[in-house]
């Protein structure tokens, strides 16, 4: 057995819901020095590139939450402003895109799950998503852990999904049938120019926490059911974002998947599986 097969079978073994509370639990804890070298030690492996962050000093952060969740400098993430252009939410890496056929979303190299299933398993949440355009971007442990709105919308219905907990790296992506559509996960489905816009944040082993700026912490606890709010499009409960506002966030890192509908918008020619992201660049261009 070879050593990727070791770590794929050591994925399905682990009690990954255990794992990850119990990581989320020491992540939120003010442990003073001990999380301040946790946080040192983190930034020396992945090489994160503290300049960019609005307190670079680690010894900023009470817990290793604060860091994770770090704010950027003004303007670091500069936004494309063109109406016409779909901006990037987050940064991360691009693992596959482009066009859902037949209600089916490419994992990985001949391997595709179910867009329905994605969303929860409601066919008329899929429906309006066939034939147009999805992307699966990954957040890697350096990267900035904020995801914001590519266009301007108004929510809809947020749907919060139960499910496992693997790993989202690429060789997961590569070897777990229906990755993102059997991992726990919270949807956010919302209005916007280029029709209905789904944004699916996806957990994965050690993520503690799932968030979104209108209902805080989604997720913990897990559920066993699916749920789902519906919002309204006016009054005091309405949720109206702006292109470029953050809309939620991971503690500790993952996937977001993103779905529009058929004829809205393309993919711009240099976004390519593999290809680097960043929060606020140009990703796709409205179909005139």
């Amino acid at each position: 057995m070879n050593l990727d097969k070791v770590k794929i079978a050591f994925q399905y073994a682990l009690p990954k819901h255990g794992v990850s509370r119990l990581v989320g639990k020491l992540a939120a804890a003010k442990a003073g020095k001990l999380t301040t070298a946790l946080i040192k030690l983190f930034i020396k492996q992945y090489k994160i590139d503290m300049s960019e962050a609005l307190h670079e000093a680690p010894e900023h952060y009470q817990t290793f939450n604060e860091f994770f969740t770090r704010p950027l400098k003004p303007g670091i993430r500069p936004l494309a402003e063109d109406a016409n252009i779909v901006a990037h939410p987050v940064d991360g890496a691009i693992s596959q895109l482009g066009d859902i056929l037949d209600g089916q979303l490419v994992q990985a190299k001949g391997h595709y799950y179910s867009l329905e299933a994605l969303l929860g398993g409601k066919a008329a949440d899929a429906e309006p998503f066939w034939g147009g355009k999805f992307a699966t971007i990954y957040l890697a442990p350096k990267d900035y852990h904020r995801i914001h709105m590519p266009v301007d919308g108004t929510l809809k219905r947020m749907i919060y999904v139960p499910g496992d907990l693997f790993s989202v790296n690429p060789l997961t992506a590569q070897n777990v049938p229906n990755l993102f559509a059997r991992n726990e996960r919270v949807v956010a489905i919302f209005d916007t120019e280029i029709g209905p816009l789904a944004m699916v944040l996806v957990g994965a082993t050690i993520v503690a926490s799932i968030e979104t700026i209108w209902a805080g912490t989604v997720t913990p606890p897990a559920g066993k059911d699916v749920f789902s709010w519906d919002y309204p499009s006016t009054g005091d409960r309405a949720v109206h974002l702006k292109k470029g506002e953050e809309m939620g966030r991971f503690k500790l890192g993952s996937t977001v998947v993103m779905a529009w509908g058929a004829d809205q918008a393309d993919f711009i020619s240099t976004q390519v599986p593999e290809a680097v992201t960043r929060m606020g660049t140009p990703f796709a261009k409205l179909v005139d």
